[in-house]
């Protein structure tokens, strides 16, 4: 049983036809590896590192710790999700890294100019650049100075400008200050630009991320890339500092806001204290009055009444306060009505996540559209916690209602005893309940202010930083080790892509098993291609034979397997079209056979276009178009070759008109007949089926035909209709012949394309075709 070449090595075996077929073209890879590699070290020149700087913040919620009802909890349970996501949105909006950008003087970076590309000078260069009105920044080109250290000034245009002193430019009024970041002095050229922040800013967004640290973690991971590791610290921890700052003013204005307003009704309530007084004054003054016994009862009981109702009045006027809040379209980003005495632990709680996510909208809307998807949320957030405020302001105004009716109704009971009091009394305490109600009023409101300026002083951000951005001076881009091996990757790949694309796509035949998928005629030899001028192969007896010289003699010990032998001599060889190497095969075979001992003789039948007497160095006139026309006998046109003294030839002879038709008569097979008598092997050489049909009429004469294909030279689709062909036409008892297969490569890894596997059929045996030693006496001859 035959023996696959996967039997004997697996894996390696397919591992080693892949190396064997691409090894022949080393220089190739080779060229193309080093020429990657320039081309690597090249954009590697012409590229910026990137440095990356992080810090972590931690965003608080402050309705965590709080106890909160299920109906609250079950409000939107992507609540917290939903926070988080709006605080990235907010650190990452182009307004924040604006503000950054003014105060770290970005809008005016200084660079340092190198042999290939300019580079940023932010530890470099001993000073930096402030502009004065930075909100109306015009663009600048590069603006380049020098720096006298001995004196501290810089000179640009021409001018000396000292450090610290304003002058003004085309561009803006602007001054030199020191560098606090500088390290060492920069080697180049320095000069600096000027951009406007807005733009400053959206370049930087694009090296900012800002990311949980963890799944489902309140900690976030700030990070910049950016060309210098200790700005891109700076940059960060600016942002978030800036972000602090941020939050902490919106609530010092929503607590303002609120400050503001109570102390607008305790100046009311207090100027209505003032008039109440006089007004007792003036009573007093009239006519001293005591009050009786009866008359501080009263008192005493009206005005612990008129406090119960004071606190209902104030409670309902809150929840109609905070309903007006609610209904309207948005609030105004002002007061918080729990802040001014809602008792109820449900209501106040759902008011300060409206609050909070107003707050949220408020500061998104300013960083972005009306549409972003994260306005949505927090909108549709808000329409869902109304309707809950909303039920809990009724179910509150309705137990508020009753029990102010309750009150109301003590009133009368009180007032009846005030019925019974004298006159200048009864209007005493009057007054004296009236200054008792705005006094409970105005010790409220008292309080409520209070409580806000106290929360006005601890007011504190909702994020706290974990940890700070400091400069790591590691590049993460370009990775130099990546872009090389990616640079080998690309020529190995580019490389083989060349080499597979060419062999693919040609129309031309180049591999074995390209002849032997097309035609179910067998392969019985391959010859291979020499660049030498010689014609003929070595003598078999010669130590140094030649490779081509082996490869023949394979081809005549595979004329057994086409019957070729004592008995059956006669072969036909013939091509597709002309130049295959037709007379090539005929001469070198017919000279193996006769160094075998065999006595042969070669006919050269190709009329129209003879070449093979030429190349054995034989006259070809009187050969056999001479004998077919009857003109000579046949011995007279058979001649002898210098070659071998068993090789002998039957030259074409004069050019006849019509070679197709002459060989169609009688004489052809009584030449053949008679031939065989005389010789043990008779091969014809004739012309190729594509453009004449001599051959298929000669092939019927003889015992096998030898059908020549060469490597990179016929065309696929002749092969292809070989069998084709051949259902029409019959070719007697074909095999084909593989002639001038070349290496495929460069050098001396170079190796044959046979089966496509990378191998070359008979290497290690015997010289390679280029070899010269040992070259026959007959070779030379014929060179």
């Amino acid at each position: 049983m035959a023996t696959s070449r996967k039997d004997f090595g697996g894996s390696e075996s397919y591992l080693s036809q892949i190396f064997y077929k691409y090894l022949p073209y080393w220089p190739l890879f080779v060229l193309f590896t080093v020429l990657s590699l320039g081309a690597a070290w090249y954009y590697l020149q012409h590229q910026t590192p990137l440095y990356k700087s992080a810090a972590s913040v931690m965003i608080n919620d402050q309705e965590k710790g709080k106890s909160e009802s299920k109906t609250l909890s079950d409000l939107d349970p992507v609540e917290e999700r939903n926070h988080l996501e709006n605080e990235i949105e907010v650190l990452k909006s182009k307004a924040l890294m604006t503000k950054v950008v003014k105060n770290l003087g970005l809008y005016a970076p200084v660079y340092e100019e190198g042999r290939f590309i300019s580079k940023l000078a932010y530890q470099t260069s001993p000073v930096k650049v402030e502009i004065r009105n930075v909100d109306s920044l015009m663009g600048s080109d590069k603006l380049q100075f020098t720096y006298n250290a001995a004196t501290d000034e810089v000179v640009m245009n021409n001018t000396r400008h000292k450090l610290g002193a304003w002058f003004t430019t085309p561009y803006g009024v602007m001054r030199f200050e020191k560098n606090p970041y500088f390290t060492e002095p920069a080697k180049g050229q320095l000069y600096f630009t000027i951009t406007r922040p807005e733009q400053v800013a959206a370049n930087l967004n694009y090296g900012l991320g800002v990311v949980p640290s963890t799944k489902g973690s309140a900690i976030l991971s700030v990070s910049m890339e950016d060309e210098n590791p200790m700005r891109a610290a700076n940059i960060v921890n600016e942002l978030l500092s800036t972000y602090n700052e941020n939050i902490v003013l919106k609530k010092n204005q929503l607590a303002a806001s609120t400050l503001d307003f109570v102390e607008g009704r305790l100046s009311n309530v207090k100027h209505d204290l003032d008039s109440i007084e006089r007004k007792i004054e003036r009573i007093k003054a009239a006519g001293a009055v005591d009050i009786s016994a009866q008359g501080s009862m009263y008192l005493s009981n009206v005005n612990a009444n008129d406090q119960k109702l004071t606190e209902v009045n104030t409670q309902l006027s809150i929840l109609n306060s905070v309903e007006g809040y609610v209904l309207s379209k948005r609030g105004q980003g002002g007061i918080v009505p729990s802040a001014l005495g809602v008792s109820d632990p449900i209501l106040s709680n759902l008011l300060n996540k409206m609050y909070d996510l107003e707050l949220q909208y408020e500061r998104l809307r300013q960083t972005t559209g009306e549409n972003n998807p994260q306005l949505t949320s927090i909108t549709d957030q808000i329409n869902k916690i109304k309707p809950n405020i909303l039920e809990n302001i009724q179910n509150q105004r309705r137990d508020l209602q009753a029990k102010r009716n309750s009150l109301y109704a003590n009133n009368s009971t009180y007032n009846g005893m005030l019925a019974q009091v004298p006159q200048k009394e009864k209007e005493l305490l009057t007054i004296t309940r009236e200054q008792a109600n705005k006094s409970t009023i105005y010790n409220f409101l008292s309080q409520k202010k209070e409580e806000a300026s106290l929360s006005t002083q601890s007011l504190a951000s909702d994020s706290e930083v974990i940890d700070k951005a400091v400069p790591l001076y590691s590049a993460i881009a370009p990775n130099p080790r990546r872009i090389y091996l990616l640079s080998v990757l690309a020529a190995i790949g580019l490389c083989v892509s060349l080499i597979v694309g060419n062999e693919t796509f040609s129309r031309k035949v180049l591999y074995r098993q390209d002849i032997e998928g097309a035609t179910t005629f067998p392969v019985i030899g391959e010859i291979g291609y020499s660049n030498t001028k010689d014609l003929l192969i070595s003598d078999i007896k010669n130590p140094k034979e030649t490779f081509i010289a082996n490869q023949f003699r394979k081809l005549r010990t595979s004329l057994t397997f086409l019957g070729i032998g004592t008995k059956r001599k006669r072969i036909i060889v013939t091509s597709s079209i002309p130049g295959e190497g037709k007379s090539f095969i005929v001469a070198n075979l017919g000279l193996s056979l006769a160094i075998a001992g065999k006595k042969t003789i070669v006919l050269e039948l190709d009329l129209l276009k003879p070449t093979l007497a030429k190349k054995l160095y034989v006259s070809s006139e009187n050969g056999a178009t001479e004998y077919l026309r009857g003109e000579m006998n046949l011995q007279e046109a058979i001649k002898p070759t210098s070659v071998n003294e068993n090789l002998f030839i039957l030259p074409a002879g004069s050019t006849p008109e019509n070679p197709s038709e002459l060989l169609m008569t009688d004489k052809v097979p009584q030449m053949l007949a008679q031939l065989e008598q005389d010789f043990d092997f008779i091969i014809i050489d004739t012309a190729p089926v594509g453009p004449l049909s001599d051959a298929y009429v000669l092939s019927s004469y003889c015992d096998a035909t030898l059908y020549v294909v060469r490597h990179k030279y016929t065309p696929k689709m002749f092969v292809n209709r070989i069998d084709d062909e051949n259902r029409i036409n019959e070719l007697k008892n074909t095999a084909i012949v593989f002639n001038a297969v070349k290496n495929r490569g460069f050098g001396k890894f170079s190796y044959g394309y046979g089966y496509g596997y990378g191998y070359s059929y008979g290497y290690g045996y015997g010289q390679p075709a280029s070899s010269k030693p040992g070259v026959s006496k007959e070779k030379k001859a014929l060179s």
